[in-house]
């Protein structure tokens, strides 16, 4: 579910966080309060199987799971990342909408709704952009692919490259290995 409004500022995205049901994540994206349930189980397996693979290939990086980000964007934003690699300890210390600036990739899995995947596609890969984040892959199931954006610049990202599940999709640096989507579903 997403309830757009017009001019949301932080104190009242930040009530309206606090308030949020259990089970329920909110986030602030371009001045919009987007509202969706807590992923499922195989969101989550998507997100670790990545996570596992840059740690085999970069020991010093970690994937932190549902981490929340300040996106400042062209307006405050506060996104809850499905993944955000890491140095290691990168977040320690920090509060719960931290700062991406020591983040390497954003991992974002579409939800089992197909509407809400827009939002995942669109929405988030342009913040993602504007906030300056090297790396954003997003685990399309509705398309069964992957897909890949690297370099902002100008608030967009100038790179972006598609595999279908079970082929390999070359991240860029600083990562420089084929991710293997094989398990991705």
């Amino acid at each position: 579910m997403t309830v757009a409004q017009s001019e949301v500022t932080l104190d009242e995205f930040e009530a309206f966080d606090a308030a949020a049901p259990d089970g329920f994540h909110v986030e602030l994206i371009n001045g919009r309060v987007l509202v969706t349930p807590a992923p499922d189980g195989d969101h989550d397996e998507n997100v670790m199987y990545i996570g596992d693979q840059v740690r085999e290939r970069q020991a010093g990086l970690r994937m932190y799971q549902e981490r929340g980000l300040v996106v400042p964007a062209y307006r405050a934003g506060r996104a809850r990342v499905d993944g955000a690699v890491a140095p290691v300890g990168y977040f320690r210390g920090q509060p719960s909408w931290s700062d991406p600036s020591g983040v390497l990739l954003v991992v974002e899995v579409t939800s089992g709704r197909e509407q809400d995947a827009e939002v995942d596609r669109v929405d988030k890969r342009d913040a993602y952009a504007q906030a300056g984040l090297p790396v954003y892959l997003l685990v399309d199931r509705h398309r069964g692919e992957v897909v890949v954006h690297w370099e902002p610049e100008g608030g967009r990202y100038l790179h972006s490259a598609t595999a279908l599940f079970g082929a390999k999709l070359h991240l860029p640096e600083p990562f420089d290995f084929g991710l293997d989507t094989a398990e991705l579903a």
